[in-house]
């Protein structure tokens, strides 16, 4: 994992989750689908976000 700077709360795009586990988009998405992932959140129809606090915690884990 890249050591990127997340904000503290919030959202973060895909674009800034995929510089802390860098995968790519398509293996992301496979990952949301078998669950190894977490969900995003729609804030728009064509825009889709992450919560700060999932994506610590998957940090969490996958250091663990």
């Amino acid at each position: 994992m890249h050591n990127t700077t997340l904000p503290e709360t919030g959202f973060v795009r895909l674009s800034t989750v995929l510089k802390v586990f860098p995968v790519s988009k398509s293996t992301w998405w496979a990952g949301i689908k078998d669950g190894r992932f977490p969900k995003g959140v729609k804030l728009s129809d064509k825009i889709t976000a992450w919560r700060v606090d999932d994506i610590r915690e998957l940090i969490a884990q996958v250091d663990a």
